[in-house]
């Protein structure tokens, strides 16, 4: 799946990614999803369903057209069930702030629009609108055959979300908590077909005749009933760990000229206030910061760790970290053998800081049961395992070392990042 809310849909974006995935049937139930269909009317008429763009655990999220204000947005509508109206209320909460205090929509993240509720046969669903966006970052990887956007692209997007993040952190006192390609989206999409507007789409205002309101189920052919049997409903923060496959498709990049690189972030089901953090474990396991896994104490700097992980991605085509379970150890285990095989030790005080520290760690800050690391910098990475030139790996380390730091104090801000000289 690609794109997703951290509490399940595909966000404010094309649905170009994830076409060929469905939420299937079961969840359309009391509780689940509403079964919206194509010229299905909104708050009081006002907005009109066109296509669906994506779903995930909690929500799917549409295409629909604002008849009072003669343009595209992108319609959420949650699950009914008590737990995903509560998630979506605190949704609406976060995302009215950031809209509220950036009156002229300079600061890179998504727009609230409007919010309301929703009867169904399933029950009430809460229900948000954005304004629509185009392709995920990770759709843009893949569209590249994950071989890397090269680093003036990378350093334009970066400048992107980094002024989201300032605002976020420095503006609003947010902390994301899940950074990470699905949740950045182009402003505009890759393919212009894609577009409702620039591919010139007329807006459905009505039904379909013969496509009568069913129910709580959505009536499937035999075939797509089929196709969808096949299919296990993705869990809401999988990754892939490789794109290997897909990269191997076709060895040549793409050409990338003319797509608009402006993006914004998105997603702020997992969101929340600096001063009323969640509890449990936060982020998306690739791109999770150290304190996290060691459960140590969180803030801004997790959000950093994240960009940081993002970055490398966009420059490489793969994830900067890949953990997996492994024989005698740990997902956790490994991911933290990974950062300190890439970025050294961490320091002792910091390795023994977290509830979870005696799990991995010995009173010395050295790994229990992975004992023979293979020490393989950054820098030497993007040289010999992609072919980064001498001049180009050492500016991006330089970059992405600090905001790599394993004590979170340490990691510059989002503001101090947009100052670096590789950005400028």
């Amino acid at each position: 799946m690609a794109s997703l809310f951290g509490n399940g849909g595909y966000s404010f974006s094309s649905g170009s990614e994830g076409e060929d995935e469905d939420e299937g049937t079961e969840g359309y139930r009391k509780g689940g999803y509403h079964a919206a269909r194509p010229g299905d009317r909104f708050a009081g008429g006002r907005f009109v369903a066109q296509r669906k763009l994506g779903w995930g655990n909690f929500s799917t999220v549409w295409l629909a057209y604002d008849t009072l204000e003669s343009r595209f947005v992108a319609l959420k509508i949650q699950k009914s069930a008590r737990d995903y109206a509560h998630a979506a209320r605190h949704e609406i909460e976060l995302l009215s702030a950031a809209t509220k205090a950036d009156p002229t929509n300079s600061k890179c993240v998504v727009r609230l629009l409007d919010h309301f509720k929703h009867a169904g046969p399933n029950g009430q669903h809460v229900c948000l609108v954005t304004e629509f966006l185009g392709d995920s970052l990770l759709r843009l990887i893949r569209y590249n055959r994950c071989k890397g956007i090269g680093l003036s692209r990378v350093k334009e997007i970066c400048r992107s979300v980094l002024v989201g993040l300032d605002y976020l952190h420095n503006e609003l006192g947010i902390i994301h908590t899940d950074l990470k390609p699905e949740n950045v989206l182009l402003v505009s999409t890759i393919n212009p077909a894609k577009d409702p507007v620039r591919s010139g789409f007329t807006p459905i205002l009505d039904r379909p005749v013969g496509n009568q309101y069913g129910g709580a189920v959505i009536s499937f052919s035999e075939k797509m009933l089929k196709m969808r049997a096949r299919r296990a409903v993705a869990k809401i923060s999988q990754r892939r760990v490789s794109l290997g496959g897909v990269a191997a498709e076709v060895d040549e990049e793409r050409n990338l000229d003319g797509i608009s690189l402006k993006c914004k972030i998105v997603d702020f089901g997992n969101a929340c206030w600096a001063d009323q953090q969640l509890a449990g474990e936060i982020q998306t396991r690739q791109y999770r910061a150290p304190e996290v896994i060691i459960g140590s104490r969180y803030s801004y700097s997790a959000d950093m760790w994240s960009f940081a992980c993002m970055a490398f991605e966009l420059a490489t085509g793969e994830l900067l970290f890949a953990p997996k379970c492994c024989q005698g150890c740990s997902e956790d285990e490994d991911h933290l053998a990974q950062m300190m095989e890439t970025l050294g030790k961490m320091p002792r005080k910091m390795a023994t800081s977290g509830t979870r520290s005696k799990d991995y760690f010995d009173r010395y800050g050295d790994l229990k049961r992975i004992k023979r690391l293979k020490f393989w910098p950054l820098d030497r990475i993007l040289v010999e395992r992609f072919d980064f030139t001498e001049p180009d790996a050492k500016g991006f380390t330089d970059f992405l070392q600090p905001i790599l730091d394993f004590t979170p104090e340490n990691r510059p801000s989002a503001m101090q990042c947009l100052k670096h000289p590789w950005l400028n």
